[in-house]
């Protein structure tokens, strides 16, 4: 797991937040109704923790903290 937080802090894995958020909204605007605006709505999440540099993953299990990479600040 600590792995999969590495790379999620490296540039490819900012990336691939910022490629996946639009997408969960688009996925959402097409699903439509409730599910699809909390769909639409998570999506935001990935582009803000893309933009931020920090996985989303390291704060639900603290203990796998890494140092934060150049890559994405």
């Amino acid at each position: 797991m600590n792995e999969f937080v590495r790379f999620m802090n490296r540039l490819a894995g900012c990336a691939a937040r910022v490629v996946l958020g639009p997408a969960l909204i688009v996925g959402g605007v097409a699903l439509g109704g409730a599910g699809g605006v909390a769909l639409a709505v998570a999506g935001l999440v990935p582009i803000a923790m893309g933009g931020w540099g920090r996985c989303l993953v390291e704060f639900a299990m603290p203990g796998l903290r890494p140092p934060r990479p150049a890559a994405c600040r």
